[in-house]
Parts: C-alpha cells; sequence; structure tokens
C-alpha cells in the first residue's frame, strides 16, 4: 500500500511510546496510585522545574494519556520520520527527536517564569513530531504529501504552514498554555536543528568543546605557575625573561643560553 517499512529508530521511539501509553493505560484502568506519580513526576511543568525534576524535559514528550492526541502522533512520526532517518540517519534522528523535546521544553520554561505564558502543563510526542515535519519540509521542499484520508497529494509547504496555522490558533485559544506553545516551539526546534546540528555529530561536537576546556585550563595553569616564578625571581634579583620566552613557556637550561640563534629542539 506505500507504506513506509517500519525499521530503524522510527520503530523503537514508536514503540517506547507505546509501551509507555499502555502501562499508563493499564495502571489507570485498574485505579493504581502508581500512575499518577509517574504523569505527576514526567510531564512537564513549572513546578516540577523548580522542584528539580529536570528530566522532565525529555520525558513529558514519551507520555499520553489521550487516544486519539497519541495515534496522530506516532502517525506522523512513523509516516514522515521514516523518510527523515533515511537521509539523515538514525543516530542523527535520535538527536533530533531528543533535542527537539528538550529545546522546546527549556524555552517553554523560560517563558513559564514570566508569570503570563506558557503556564500549566505539557505532555505527549508532538514537539518531536513538529520537529520531524520542519526538518522534512527542509530535506524535500518540492515534495508533495498525501495527509491522512485525503487522496490528493499536497505540497508539504501548505501543510508546515497549516500545522503552524491551526496550533497558533489553539495558542491564542488556550491563553498562551505550555501544552499548545511546546507544539509550535517545536517547528522552530526542528529549524534550528536542521541549520546548525545536521551533518554534525553531537558527541563530537560535545568532545570537541571539552578538549578545548581541558587544554585552555591547563594553559591557564602555566600562566598562573609561570607569574608565581618570575615574583620568585624578582625577589633574588634574576630575569624572568631568561626562563620563560614571551608566549610564557619555560627555556630549558640548554636553551637558554642560545640567545636569537633559532629554534631549539625543546617542545613545551
Amino acid at each position: 500500500m506505500g507504506f513506509p517499512s517500519f525499521r530503524g529508530s522510527v520503530r523503537t521511539l514508536i514503540l517506547i511510546s507505546t509501551a509507555v501509553f499502555l502501562l499508563l493505560l493499564l495502571l489507570r484502568a485498574v485505579g493504581s496510585p502508581l500512575a499518577e506519580v509517574l504523569v505527576g513526576h514526567g510531564i512537564l511543568s513549572k513546578a516540577g522545574i523548580l522542584h528539580g525534576f529536570v528530566w522532565q524535559f525529555v520525558t513529558y514528550g514519551f507520555l499520553h494519556l489521550d487516544p486519539f492526541n497519541f495515534l496522530l502522533s506516532m502517525l506522523g512520526i512513523y509516516f514522515i520520520g521514516a523518510a527523515v532517518e533515511d537521509r539523515i540517519g538514525p543516530r542523527a534522528f535520535v538527536e533530533l527527536y531528543l533535542i527537539s523535546l528538550a529545546g522546546a521544553g527549556v524555552v517553554g520554561f523560560l517563558l513559564s517564569l514570566t508569570g503570563e505564558i506558557a503556564q500549566g502543563w505539557a505532555m505527549g510526542s508532538g514537539p518531536a513530531a513538529n520537529a520531524i515535519l520542519m526538518v522534512f519540509y527542509l530535506l524535500y521542499r518540492e515534495a508533495r504529501v498525501s495527509p491522512m484520508f485525503i487522496p490528493i497529494p499536497i505540497p508539504v509547504k501548505w501543510i508546515v504552514i497549516f500545522v503552524a496555522g491551526v496550533e497558533t490558533a489553539y495558542l491564542l485559544l488556550y491563553r498562551f498554555s505550555l501544552g499548545v506553545l511546546v507544539l509550535l516551539l517545536g517547528l522552530g526546534a526542528g529549524y534550528v536543528w536542521h541549520r546548525m546540528l545536521w551533518r554534525r555529530n553531537l558527541s563530537l561536537i560535545l568532545q570537541e568543546r571539552i578538549a578545548r576546556s581541558r587544554n585552555d585550563y591547563y594553559r591557564w595553569k602555566r600562566r598562573r605557575a609561570a607569574r608565581k616564578f618570575e615574583v620568585y625571581m624578582r625577589k633574588h634579583e634574576k630575569d624572568p625573561k631568561q626562563y620563560f620566552d614571551e608566549y610564557g613557556n619555560f627555556k630549558p637550561p640548554n636553551e637558554k643560553d642560545k640567545g636569537d640563534r633559532g629554534p631549539g629542539g625543546w617542545v613545551n
């Protein structure tokens, strides 16, 4: 029937969300208080984040209570996500999914601190689905998609505009609630991810920054040690320049007296 294959990261994320949804459904059906505990600690809310529940920036995207919203989100991720994963790879797809949830959640929480907008709570994978839709549009700008129950192919650009328009209307209707706001922020998160992080491995970016920070720290320690040594040498009426070059690197004893005869073999 032309359906995309159910595999890779798309299948993994959908199965995880489905397992959590069925678990909550069963717990609520038997009246277990554990369901409310999981929901209370997993949904995104200003009160929860202020109490230190920072995992809510991601966990809210895997919690669903409304069967219809759950079905729409999973179908959107399935139909659009397969094409996106084929283009960017399974690892980048997971990064896109999690970063869009966290990015929309963080911005929504910061806006909630104003006390005027983004109040209430948020849950569901809608921000991630919107991010995937935005990335699909940026990757396949000329593509035409047949939405569910509509047999006519529609340019993906108009689908993005339609989704953004409907969610903006709900945002105004529900007075800028956090639950609707993160949906629109998901579109923005997908755009930012595509422009800034696509084709770059997130783990490599973090490794580069950690290595740069470590090198800066060692350079700072070297400069600090050099300044202490300069103070010591001045107290003994000796010129520190005999022992350090203009970059603060130590000159070994066998090269101090070479003057300007060229570089030696010392490596700092």
